[in-house]
């Protein structure tokens, strides 16, 4: 497929599970798994897959991800299905197993996120509903997860199964940098005055919920290039921006850091413990801050503990940093939202 800025998309890690998985559990059920397999995407689209069989009940779909630099490109996501008494995902070879809190998935369970537990799912129904345990490899999967942030997240093992909407889109690239300025252009051309930032689909969603009366042209998903997409806001004129994310984007920005791809740069967790105890947050708040390599873990030990005034304090710090990158040229609005992208936490 062709993605905004002409550059060619892909499809994610999870995406290609999800298929390897029906097409494994359709040799198991019939005894002869299929040449090709068609699965839905979150967005309900079908998309149709090539499957090499290793065996019937043991399927390969190599993963391709478009245009983009990604190290799990030609990976050879592999799924076995057996009987079970109970459905279970497993991390097989090169998959990796989580460590740490702070991901949102449980200590020991293999590194697939939830998006790609639903596909997962969906794409098992398809075929049968007998509960059923499906292993996950990936031949040289440890070599790829070391040019990774796996590690330092306490991901051991090999790659993550990841996605949110089963497609991956070139962040990372020239290109897409030059798309995110063209679709603020586009706003500026039609005077609009307000552009609304956001960090990733769900963010968006959450951006569009917050800001109905806005045309549809005034958000834009800028993936890690807030400071790109801030830059020329102030160049085109805008006034106003509002910039929807969740804690790790927001606690990078809080530090000043623009670009915010992660092998550029590390969530600050000193950052977050200072924050935390300039609001007078109890030890346990200040203690999740480093505790793990992850805002998430500081984030949900805010929430169970009823204290966002430290988030709060990450969205001020991320908003003064966003309007001084711009030499107070625009009004910045910081807006943290869940890791669902359902609900306000924080804002300022």
């Amino acid at each position: 497929m062709t993605g905004r800025g002409g550059l060619r998309t892909g499809w994610t890690t999870g995406t290609c599970a999800s298929a390897a998985t029906k097409a494994a559990t359709i040799g198991l059920v019939t005894g002869t798994p299929p040449a090709e397999v068609e699965v839905a995407l979150p967005g309900g689209r079908r998309v149709t897959f090539a499957v090499e069989a290793e065996a019937p009940n043991r399927c390969v779909v190599v993963k391709d991800a478009g245009d983009d630099p990604d190290c799990t490109d030609k990976a050879r996501m592999t799924a076995e299905v057996v009987e079970a008494g109970a459905a279970s995902l497993v991390a097989g070879a090169g998959v990796g197993t989580v460590t740490k809190p702070g991901l949102g998935l449980a200590v020991g369970a293999p590194a697939i996120n939830p998006v790609p537990r639903r596909m997962i799912a969906a794409a098992l129904a398809e075929v049968t509903a007998a509960p059923l345990a499906v292993t996950f490899s990936v031949p040289g999967g440890e070599d790829m997860a070391a040019r990774t942030s796996n590690a330092r997240l306490g991901i051991v093992g090999g790659i993550s199964i990841l996605g949110t909407t089963g497609i991956v889109r070139p962040f990372s690239t020239a290109a897409y940098r030059a798309s995110v300025t063209q679709q603020i252009d586009v706003a500026a051309a039609q005077g609009e005055s307000v552009v609304v930032l956001a960090t990733g689909s769900r963010s968006e969603k959450a951006a569009m919920r917050l800001h109905p009366d806005l045309s549809e042209v005034c958000f834009v998903e800028v993936g890690d290039f807030t400071g790109t997409a801030l830059r020329r806001a102030a160049t085109d004129g805008i006034g106003h921006v509002v910039l929807v994310a969740m804690a790790g984007k927001i606690t990078k920005l809080a530090a000043g850091v623009m670009m915010t791809h992660f092998h550029r740069s590390q969530v600050d967790g000193d950052l977050l413990a200072a924050a935390a105890r300039e609001s007078g947050s109890q030890a346990a708040i200040v203690a999740a801050a480093t505790e793990t390599a992850t805002a998430r873990h500081f984030f949900e030990t805010c929430i169970a503990h009823g204290d966002v005034a430290p988030l709060q304090r990450m969205c001020a710090m991320a908003r003064a940093a966003c309007q001084a990158h711009t030499g107070g040229a625009v009004e910045t609005e910081v807006v943290m939202v869940d890791f669902d992208g359902d609900r306000v936490v924080a804002r300022a």
